[in-house]
């Protein structure tokens, strides 16, 4: 039948009804969309639009000129779940339960209940978002704490969580720890991190001391991954992976380091001082082997590293005797006195002007010491002769001799790169305000002038090192992987500071100080020092030199050994000591214990092997370990000694011509002594018994905490320093 035009027309009308009501309904939903339950559609594209996360570098370590970590990253981990998740309402109620009962396991804060009754809790809690009410917590913590790796693998396997991160619900946050294996040894100088740095943006940012320093080598640079849902699916459709931070090698050595702070400690407990440092540095590369900071914390009741004092603002002080190698460098350079130049220095006192308070000599009271030779006056420390010569010489053109000292480079930072840096201080005679009748006298021998102690050392440091002042250095390399980068060389300040003929004269008087001055109690059979004491009062900002009513004394000593071959120097400081509080009898004693350390460590690490005994090459040193593996070594190597076919532990010492092994009892609760084993048989033997282990640094185990005998619960960390 053919259709007629009316019927057509009444097709035409109800499709063009159809197609506009089509378009009415999807502009009226385009409205709600935009309009309506706006928060619900923003929340649903975000499920669907392309993420970018940010994948973090693991800090370099910083380690030791010896080889062992000084400072590390340990991760650890925040973690929370996110109950709103989709995949997490499928199975919510069904699971709990078991969620509840693995995390009380883990963190034994909370019982099974209490942590079910939380999670529900947070899965019905009805919160409002910009006007509309929710429910459920989108962040909710798991736990008391942070996490380590271990836990977190552990965790991965719970229920609900095992369904991983976009259908469990699992939101895991790493925030890696900085872990000192020494604790506080050396931890001013290594330095710390500061979070909150540019609003915590950046992470963990070298704030001091190395860790600032070192920044740029350190950090590393963060990953990037994209990811796009797809089907349901999160996929990664773009990856960067992080490049992790190089480790930088310092010149600290852990031995000396150790022995230089234990020294320090034990001068100042006995003086009750307020704070002190020693600086030990290798005089030719000018490399920092040990730098101690430790202050008294009157809460604490110790000593302990709560600032630079060796190159901070805070040590930046008058340095008193020291000083005055300076000064009378300054005039023999200039030809206006020798060492034989003889100066009255009368009873002791001088009083160079009718304005001026008198000059002291340390032992006025004793009568004086009348006329003296300049290296004579050096030698005793005499306030009075060295003032005499540099008033004599320098009184009408006080310009000549500062001039000289700016040019030893003393009146200029040494620009370390660490943070905190003091900054030196010696003024000029043409700055009108600051210079007064008395600074000239005052300024010969360490007075109204400031310096750090690392700058007086650097300065000990180049008279060393034949005139040649190098900058003092705590970076030797940055290493990838266990392979050098970079290699920082050696930077010279200044190449020769002064003739050869001053220099000359400067060690000489140096040397004399030991011998017949201030410092005898220096002097050593096996090897030989040269050095200056130095002891000086303390200023009290715009009070003078009183503190409470009290004098408060600085005691110093600087120097270098051995004196033919000049191999390290040395600074000792101790701020305000009770009792004696001059260089030699209060710095003195540290300088000595630390130089006799380091010439017992050169003697072992530099042992010939014809010194050695003679059955040394023929029975090797053997470490604490395993028995059974021990026998079969010596069995190959066809050493005579004690065999043992059952696998127990045991004390192996090597006698002059076998091998003996003493069992050693093992308790169940009791931490092992590990001290002489080797690091796999250590911790083969610590794991076993129920113990995290963290090592640090190569070779056999010389100290473990917490120590042998301790009673310790399944899980416990014990760290082990190998060496």
């Amino acid at each position: 039948m053919a259709i007629t035009q009316r019927e057509i027309v009444v097709r035409f009308a109800i499709l063009y009804v159809l197609v506009v009501l089509f378009g009415l309904a999807v502009i009226g939903k385009i409205f709600m969309i935009q309009n309506v339950n706006t928060e619900e559609w923003a929340d649903y594209s975000e499920t669907l639009e392309p993420k970018e996360y940010k994948i973090p570098a693991s800090r370099g370590d910083i380690i030791s000129y010896d080889g062992r970590v000084l400072a590390t990253s340990i991760p650890s981990y925040k973690v929370h779940i996110d109950l709103v998740a989709p995949g997490v309402k499928e199975v919510f109620y069904k699971e709990v339960g078991g969620l509840a009962d693995s995390l009380s396991s883990l963190f034994k804060d909370k019982s099974k209940w209490q942590y079910k009754n939380a999670l529900k809790k947070g899965y019905t809690k009805k919160y409002k978002v910009r006007g509309k009410w929710r429910q459920g917590l989108r962040y909710f913590p798991l736990g008391n704490r942070e996490v380590t790796y271990v836990e977190l693998e552990r965790m991965k396997k719970f229920p609900i969580l095992k369904r991983g991160k976009y259908r469990g619900g699992f939101i895991i946050e790493r925030d890696d720890q900085r872990f000192m294996p020494h604790r506080s040894l050396a931890n001013r100088t290594i330095g710390a991190l500061n979070k909150g740095l540019y609003d915590g943006t950046l992470g963990d940012i070298g704030l001091t001391g190395l860790e600032g320093k070192c920044e740029k080598y350190l950090r590393g640079k963060e990953g990037v991954s994209i990811r796009q849902n797809l089907s349901g699916r999160w996929i990664p459709i773009t990856e960067v992976e992080p490049e992790d931070g190089l480790d930088v090698v310092s010149t600290i050595d852990v031995y000396l380091q150790d022995a230089t702070e234990n020294a320090l400690r034990k001068q100042l407990q006995k003086s009750e001082a307020m704070y002190g440092t020693a600086i030990l540095m290798e005089v030719e590369s000018g490399e920092i082997r040990a730098i101690a900071n430790l202050g008294l914390d009157k809460k604490k009741g110790k000593y302990i590293e709560n600032y630079n004092y060796a190159l901070g603002h805070q040590g930046c002080a008058e340095p008193g005797s020291t000083f005055k190698l300076v000064s009378l460098m300054v005039a023999m350079e200039h030809g206006k006195v020798d060492t034989s130049t003889v100066y009255d220095t009368g009873n002791g006192v001088w009083k160079y002007s009718p304005k001026c308070k008198p000059i002291f000599d340390s032992d006025w009271h004793h009568g004086g010491h009348g006329e003296m030779t300049v290296k004579q006056i050096f030698e005793k420390s005499s306030n009075v002769g060295v003032a005499k010569i540099i008033v004599d010489k320098y009184k009408s053109n006080a310009s000549e001799f500062i001039e000289r000292v700016y040019n030893f480079g003393l009146n200029k930072k040494l620009d370390l790169g660490i943070a905190g840096e003091g900054i030196p201080a010696i003024k000029h005679p043409s700055e009108k305000d600051k210079w007064w009748g008395t600074s000239l006298a005052q300024m010969s021998y360490g007075y109204e002038i400031k310096m750090t102690p690392l700058q007086t050392l650097t300065f000990y440091n180049a008279v060393a090192n034949n005139g040649k002042m190098v900058k003092p250095k705590f970076v030797r390399s940055v290493v990838r992987q266990g392979v050098e980068e970079i290699r920082f060389p050696t930077e010279v300040l200044n190449s020769s500071i002064c003739s050869k003929e001053t220099l000359g004269k400067a060690k000489a008087m140096l040397e004399g100080v030991v011998l017949r001055g201030t410092g005898r109690s220096m002097k050593k059979a096996k090897y030989t020092i040269a050095g200056k004491t130095g002891t000086a009062q303390v200023a009290n900002k715009d009070q003078g030199y009183f503190h409470n009513g009290k004098r408060v004394y600085q005691a110093s000593f600087a120097g270098y050994f051995p004196v033919d071959k000049p191999k390290y120097s040395c600074i000792v400081l101790v701020m305000g000591p009770k009792g004696s509080y001059y260089g030699g009898s209060v710095a003195g004693p540290v300088f000595r214990e630390i130089a006799d350390k380091v010439y017992t460590t050169n003697i072992e690490r530099n042992v010939k092997e014809e010194e050695l005994p003679q059955y040394a090459t023929a029975i090797p040193k053997v470490k604490n370990g395993n028995t059974m593996l021990t026998s079969k070594v010596l069995d190959e190597l066809k050493i005579a000694g004690e065999k043992d076919n059952e696998p127990h532990w045991a004390y192996i010492t090597t006698e002059k011509e076998q091998v003996a092994m003493f069992p050693r009892k093992m308790t169940k609760g009791v931490v092992p002594n590990v001290i002489g084993m080797g690091a796999t048989d250590a911790v083969n033997l610590l794991e076993n018994m129920g113990m995290k282990v963290k090592m640090a640094g190569y070779g056999k185990v010389r100290k473990q905490s917490p120590k042998a005998g301790a009673r310790f619960k399944k899980g416990r960390t014990i760290y082990i320093d190998l060496g």
